[in-house]
């Protein structure tokens, strides 16, 4: 196990580093001055160049690429051109309410999308079945924006339960968890829609193997068929879907940021894209790339756990 994280986490370092030089050169390529959008079409050109200048944009790429890799080898993420404070120290503010927003989400999704998978396919072809699929069907083709106005206007505006915008205070985590309610609902029926289905279609084929008939022939009662047979071997397809999902509310999760207006890591980098804010648009880029390597990682390790037929080369 030990070998593998650490063979795991070698392995990310090249890919990080690709990821970060493609990030880089791609930020550099987007058409504008980015002196001349940071100073307004008022600045003068003294200004301008004299901004450039102490940028080091003047400078070869080459030269640009080698002391961006020597700040991010020092945890050196750069400063905001806007604001001209860290970068980290903005990233750092919205982070944790991304994470666990994400989190939030997840859970919800796998606390209703794994029993209602399982449900639907012990239920096959029974109304039980197609109202599951109905209401699968439903929260996919429903944007999470347009469920979070539901929300905010009936358990909100109408009901006066929760709160409809901002975010709690983590010094506080009974109204951090009270701020927290309506956005994790929100993303979590959109991901319980994909589990259920994933859910659902592994189970139907697992149902089918010999080792489930034979556990039936044993005697075994049909919830520990179900819960440490069949189940147990549809996981490895679940944990993969789940960490793709993860990934993708990271990135994601704007939207319902933006509904809800919660400060968060989606919401940060389109306000600094508008503003053409590159040094922070790359700092929030490289933090997306390492969430991304842990998370795999993570998945990586679960597999063991969940399916020990699992071997790694």
């Amino acid at each position: 196990m030990v070998r593998h994280i650490v063979r795991r986490l070698l392995l990310a370092i090249p890919t990080l580093i690709a990821v970060v030089t493609i990030i880089f050169l791609v930020v550099r390529v987007i058409p504008g001055d980015v002196a001349r959008s940071v100073l307004g079409d008022y600045a003068s050109e003294e200004t301008v160049q004299q901004f450039r200048e102490d940028l080091g944009l003047n400078d070869p790429l080459w030269v640009q690429y080698r002391d961006y890799m020597l700040g991010l080898a020092r945890g050196d993420l750069g400063d905001s051109l806007v604001t001209r404070q860290p970068a980290w120290d903005q990233i750092a503010y919205v982070l944790p309410h991304t994470l666990e927003l994400s989190a939030a989400a997840i859970l919800i999704a796998l606390a209703l999308g794994i029993p209602t998978g399982v449900i639907t396919a012990r239920r096959r072809n029974t109304w039980v079945d197609y109202l599951g699929r109905v209401l699968s069907l439903a929260g996919l083709s429903a944007p999470a924006f347009y469920i979070g106005l539901l929300l905010i206007y009936f358990l909100s505006a109408r009901a006066g339960l929760f709160p409809a915008i901002g975010a709690g205070n983590f010094s506080e985590p009974l109204d951090n968890l009270h701020h927290l309610v309506l956005p994790a609902i929100t993303l979590g029926l959109v991901e319980t829609a994909y589990v259920t289905r994933m859910t659902r279609s592994v189970m139907l084929n697992v149902l089918n193997d010999d080792y489930v008939r034979t556990a039936r022939a044993k005697g075994l009662t049909e919830r520990t068929v179900l819960i440490r047979h069949a189940l147990r071997a549809a996981m490895v397809p679940i944990v993969s879907l789940v960490g793709i999902f993860t990934i993708s509310l990271i990135g994601s999760s704007v939207l319902t940021e933006e509904v809800f207006a919660r400060p968060g890591l989606g919401r940060l980098l389109v306000g600094v894209a508008k503003q053409y804010d590159y040094t922070m648009v790359q700092a929030i880029m490289v933090v997306y790339a390492l969430i991304i390597i842990v998370v795999n990682i993570i998945v990586d390790l679960i597999y063991t756990f969940v399916d020990p037929r699992v071997r790694y080369g």
